[in-house]
C-alpha cells in the first residue's frame, strides 16, 4: 500500500452499463422520458449545478425494468459500482472509490497491522506488480521480490485489475491461502507461488554496528510508529561509536509524508527543502522542510535503495541526495511520486484521490521515473540463493570514504 501519502497506498461498471443501454436504445428503442427512479434516497444531495446526468439515469431504469433477475439487483452496489466506474476513467491507478468495507481494510493497512501476506502492490508498465514484499511477512519467506510481476491472482487475470481490487484478492483469513502466477525478469516463464496468509505486523526499522563505527540503520515502511521508533535509534547511534551511517531503504514502499520529514529532520538542517508538492495545472508548488534538530547531520551518509524503494523513501533518498550529496547505491527505485489524499464520504465510504505529484528539492519528478542510483549494483538470482549482499558491501566500502 502504499504512499508520500497525506491523510492517512475502481471497479468497471459504469462504462458497462452505459454500453448496454446505447445498444438496447438502438435495437429496442427509445425511453420514455419522466419514468420514476425507484429505490433511491438523497439524490439532489451534494450535487454540482449544470450536469446532464440523464443517461446514467436512463440506464439505470432499463437495469431496473429490463434486468432478467431485477429482483436481485443491490442498489447500494450499483450505486458504489457507478462512482468506481467514473474514478477509474480518470486513468490514475491510484485514484480509487472504495466502499465501507474496502476502506475499513485501508485503515487497517496504514495502521501496520493486518491479515494477508505482507506486501506492498502497484501499477508499472501497464503490469501489476510487487513495489515490496515487507520484511518478516509470507510473501518475503515465500521468495518474492520487488518488480515480480503478478500475472493471476487465483486464478484470476490481473489484466486491467485495480490495485485495490487486487488487495481485495489477496487479502484474506488468517491460515488460508492465495496463488499467485508471476513472472520474474530472467525467467522463461511463468511460476506459481501459494502462500498462507497470516496476521502481518509491519515493523518499522533495525539497526545495528557494523565494523565498528558505522550505524546500519534498515527503515522497512515509514508507518505512524516509525517517527518515535526512529528517535529511540538516533539516540542509541548518538550514544554509540558510531560516526557515519548506510541507511537502507530497499523494499521500503513509503507510507506517511510526515514521518518521511520527521526523520529526514535528522540528517538535514533545520530548515533545509526536503520535497515540493507540485499542484500541476493549478500552477501551485508547496514546500516541505525540515524540521528537527538536525543531530545527525554531521554524520557521513550512503543511501541503499531498490525497485522496491517508493513513495516516501524515495522523497528521503532524493531530499539527502539534493542537500547533501548523499550517494544512491543499488537499483533504480519504483517511482511512485504522487501525492494522494483521503476522503471521507457517506456511510464509511472514502475516495482516495491523487492531488499532486512530489519532486526532489531540487526539482526532479519522481512519478513514473523513480531515482537513479549513483552506484547501480543489481543482486543476481545468485546472491539471493546463498544470502549474499553486494549492494550492503559496497555501501560499507563507500561510506568509509565520504
Amino acid at each position: 500500500m502504499s504512499t508520500g501519502q497525506r491523510g492517512s497506498s475502481l471497479f468497471f461498471i459504469v462504462g458497462a452499463i452505459i454500453f448496454a443501454f446505447s445498444v438496447g436504445f438502438l435495437v429496442g428503442g427509445g425511453l420514455q422520458k419522466e419514468q420514476y427512479v425507484a429505490g433511491l434516497v438523497n439524490i439532489e444531495q451534494g450535487k454540482p449545478g449544470a450536469v446532464d446526468f440523464s443517461m446514467f439515469w436512463d440506464a439505470w431504469r432499463v437495469l431496473q425494468e429490463k434486468y432478467a433477475d431485477a429482483d436481485s439487483l443491490d442498489l447500494q452496489a450499483m450505486v458504489h459500482g457507478a462512482i468506481s466506474g467514473m474514478v477509474k476513467s480518470v486513468g490514475d491507478p491510484y485514484t480509487v472509490f472504495m466502499d465501507p468495507k474496502d476502506t475499513r481494510k485501508f485503515m487497517e493497512d496504514i495502521e501496520g497491522t493486518f491479515e494477508g501476506v505482507g506486501m506492498e502492490i502497484g501499477i508499472r508498465d501497464g503490469l501489476l506488480k510487487v513495489i515490496a514484499p515487507l520484511e518478516q511477512t509470507p510473501a518475503q519467506r515465500a521468495g518474492l521480490r520487488a518488480g515480480d510481476a503478478i500475472y493471476e491472482i487465483d486464478g484470476a487475470t490481473t489484466r486491467d485489475m485495480t490495485v485495490d481490487k487486487a488487495v481485495s484478492l489477496i487479502r484474506g483469513p488468517k491460515g488460508s491461502t492465495v496463488t499467485f502466477t508471476v513472472f520474474r525478469d530472467g525467467w522463461s516463464d511463468t511460476r506459481e507461488f501459494t502462500i498462507e496468509r497470516g496476521v502481518i505486523e509491519v515493523p518499522s526499522l533495525r539497526w545495528e554496528l557494523k565494523e565498528g563505527n558505522v550505524a546500519y540503520v534498515r527503515l522497512f515502511h515509514f508507518s505512524k510508529k516509525a517517527s518515535a521508533d526512529f528517535r529511540k535509534a538516533a539516540s542509541e547511534i548518538l550514544a554509540s561509536s558510531a560516526d557515519r551511517i548506510v541507511l537502507d531503504l530497499r523494499n521500503n514502499p513509503g507510507g506517511y509524508l510526515e514521518v518521511s520529514q520527521e526523520i529526514a529532520g535528522w540528517f538535514l538542517e533545520p530548515g533545509a527543502l526536503v520535497t515540493i508538492e507540485d499542484f500541476g495545472s493549478q500552477e501551485k508548488k508547496r514546500e516541505y522542510r525540515a524540521q528537527g534538530n538536525g543531530r545527525l547531520a554531521s554524520y557521513p551518509i550512503v543511501v541503499l535503495m531498490n525497485e522496491g524503494s517508493a513513495s516516501a523513501s524515495e522523497i528521503l533518498a532524493g531530499a539527502l541526495r539534493d542537500n547533501r550529496g548523499a550517494l544512491l547505491i543499488g537499483t533504480q527505485s519504483f517511482g511512485k511520486g504522487s501525492v494522494q489524499e483521503l476522503d471521507r464520504l457517506r456511510n464509511g465510504a472514502s475516495l482516495k484521490v491523487t492531488v499532486a505529484n512530489w519532486l526532489t528539492p531540487n526539482g526532479h519528478h519522481i512519478t513514473g521515473i523513480g531515482l537513479e542510483p549513483d552506484i547501480q549494483l543489481n543482486l543476481t538470482a545468485e546472491d539471493f540463493e546463498k544470502n549474499l549482499d553486494p549492494q550492503l558491501d559496497k555501501a560499507l566500502e563507500v561510506v568509509k570514504d565520504v
